[in-house]
């Protein structure tokens, strides 16, 4: 999960520079190729049936949403300090806490709603709105953790229909498909063997990216390994020192702090009952004596 998260920098810091260059779409679009050409060998292990799904309709839903989540975060970057957009990411898990009990109609107990609450200050302190010293296009962090927010939601509903490959084809077929529409428009060429290489890198960041997490989700219980999302604000933030000069100012540092408590003692309410029902489960497994 950590090298996931890693690779994800990496993509990020390297679309934050083509941005100097080139269409923040452009760039969505080549970042998008990767999954595409991890789909792309899948189909050939797996043939057709990768594209089999139950829930079409939802699955290139999901696709759209990948789109938006892409486009506004490379659109926020190229304006904001990248440290600055990561730290506001953050408020995706809330987020999709609060559209499962509205759209999932799933039980939301009072002290979770206390944590979206606390997540949600965290948030506001980032941004600071009203003060006049937040850049406008933070906003477009924000529709960007939305609809990553909204994609996990999605994939909870049709998580036990399809299978993960199938969720992966129609969301790299469906975003690569979208961008491609307006690239005739705004497309590009790079001209320097730097630019290609950033390209591709962004490509390849992103589809080993994906792949660590879902390696990861595979061997570990999602309460254990999802902490690990927060390292993205200490390469955010070595990556803004090191290449932009950048460094979070005392209010984003505490907003994080603030975001990051509230979303660990989430995952720690998420633990506890998880193993709630480990027990509860081994115990109607046990045979009367």
């Amino acid at each position: 999960m950590l090298a996931g998260f890693a690779a994800f920098s990496c993509g990020d810091l390297m679309a934050k520079l083509l941005t100097a260059d080139y269409h923040p779409v452009q760039i969505a679009f080549s970042r998008q190729l990767g999954a595409v050409a991890a789909v792309a060998v899948l189909f050939a292990m797996k043939g057709s049936a990768i594209l089999r799904s139950t829930a079409p309709k939802l699955q290139v839903a999901r696709g759209l949403c990948a789109v938006v989540s892409a486009t506004s975060f490379i659109f926020a970057i190229s304006y904001v300090p990248l440290a600055d957009a990561v730290a506001v990411t953050f408020a995706a898990p809330f987020m999709v806490t609060v559209l499962g009990a509205v759209v999932l109609r799933e039980a939301v107990d009072p002290k979770r709603w206390i944590a979206v609450t606390v997540g949600f200050i965290g948030t506001l302190v980032i941004i600071r709105p009203g003060f006049g010293v937040f850049h406008p296009a933070i906003f477009l962090v924000l529709l960007a953790a939305a609809a990553f927010a909204l994609r996990q939601i999605i994939s909870r509903y049709i998580g036990r229909r399809d299978r993960t490959m199938t969720t992966l084809a129609y969301t790299a077929l469906t975003s690569v498909i979208v961008l491609a529409i307006p690239m005739p428009l705004i497309w590009i060429t790079p001209v320097s063997i730097v630019d290609l290489a950033m390209m591709a890198g962004v490509a390849i960041m992103a589809g080993m990216g994906e792949f660590l997490l879902i390696r990861a989700l595979e061997i570990a219980a999602v309460v254990v390994v999802a902490p690990m999302q927060y390292s993205l604000i200490l390469y955010g933030t070595l990556w803004g020192y090191l290449v932009f000069a950048e460094l979070p100012d005392r209010w984003t540092w505490m907003g994080t702090s603030i975001i990051v408590g509230s979303g660990l003692y989430m995952l720690y309410l998420e633990r506890q009952r998880t193993l709630l029902l480990l027990r509860q489960h081994a115990l109607t497994q046990r045979s009367p004596e």
